[in-house]
């Protein structure tokens, strides 16, 4: 069987044709790599209010997967809600490479379309390979965009460099250096449905971003 090499998600799905400077954000005094030892899985996302109307699923992660989101409030309480959803949706696909299910009804509470598509595909990558993932995985440098038509566009940058594959059947974990592949940059298009969940319909990815360091915004044009 192949090796698995990618760490997480980086769905590189085609969508609309239109550009984006990725991870354009301001908070360039975000904290380091090294900050990510206060982050858990069960983290309140940047708004606990917005967008509350679903119940949304409940996310059970293994201890050794965590998160450090850097995804600050916006104080607009639609950006707010698109944030908070984003962040449960990539819980959630941990959590269903996790338990080995890519129908699992979590994620796909958060996705539709091609973006379900894509995800399921990648959680069936893992369950192949009988692995999950662990470590810590740093989120930063998102840019929201809404519009009046009840749709979104959000932009935000992955640090992996903590992030490591583990093989179920041995509990092998796959550490890997930090190298230029450990950043990846994300474009999203999101719609509010009609419980007011803000659903993932597509998801474009590139790795390699240029210039990617921990303390550094990935700026890069990314096309989805």
């Amino acid at each position: 069987m192949p090796t698995l090499t990618m760490k997480r998600c980086s769905l590189c799905v085609v969508a609309l044709a239109m550009t984006l400077t990725a991870c354009g954000g301001n908070d360039t005094d975000a904290p380091a790599q090294g900050s990510d030892k206060a982050a858990a899985a069960a983290q309140p996302s940047p708004s606990t209010s917005a967008s509350a109307s679903a119940e949304r699923p409940t996310i059970q992660l293994p201890a050794d997967v965590t998160y450090t989101f850097e995804w600050p409030k916006t104080d607009d309480e639609d950006k707010d809600a698109v944030l908070s959803d984003s962040e449960q949706r990539i819980k959630a696909v941990d959590m269903a490479i996790a338990e080995q299910d890519p129908l699992h009804e979590a994620y796909r509470f958060y996705t539709e379309g091609t973006a379900a598509a894509g995800t399921e595909k990648w959680i069936q990558s893992f369950v192949d390979h009988k692995a999950r993932t662990t470590g810590v995985t740093r989120f930063y440098d998102a840019d929201v965009t809404v519009n009046k038509d009840g749709t979104a566009a959000l932009v935000y940058c992955e640090d992996q460099g903590k992030a490591y594959n583990k093989f179920l059947e041995t509990g092998k974990v796959d550490v890997t250096p930090v190298s230029k592949d450990s950043y990846v940059v994300y474009a999203a298009t999101l719609r509010k449905n009609e419980n007011g969940v803000w659903v993932t319909e597509r998801l474009s990815s590139q790795r390699e971003v240029p210039g990617a360091a921990p303390d550094v915004d990935c700026r890069v044009p990314i096309r989805y």
